[in-house]
């Protein structure tokens, strides 16, 4: 599994309205091919910080699939009047792990 995680920075005046777009966009990445799961993260100590997590089968399913879809074009619709500045995006596995 990949995990994309991308760093999107709000727009202060517009973080937590930002918040409530996540309904509406959710169900644009989970009905894309390879996604698992995505969520949004709000950063405690810079409140107009999010982190986009969503969990994709192949790095390509998101690079090449998602991205060529009218969905992303949706998501970046719905998302991109809050950016204060391009998101930051990242690829990550999990290399090791443990819970209690």
């Amino acid at each position: 599994m990949i995990i994309e995680r991308a760093r999107l920075s709000i727009k202060p005046e517009l973080a937590d309205a930002f918040n409530d777009i996540f309904e509406d966009v959710a169900p644009l990445f989970l009905a894309a091919k390879g996604c698992k799961g995505v969520r949004f993260e709000r950063s405690i100590e810079e409140s107009a910080t999010y982190y986009l997590v969503v969990d994709w089968e192949t790095l390509e399913d998101h690079m090449v699939v998602f991205r060529a879809s009218d969905d992303f074009q949706k998501w970046r619709a719905a998302a991109g009047s809050f950016f204060a500045a391009p998101p930051l995006v990242e690829h990550v596995r999990v290399a090791k792990s443990a819970s209690v």
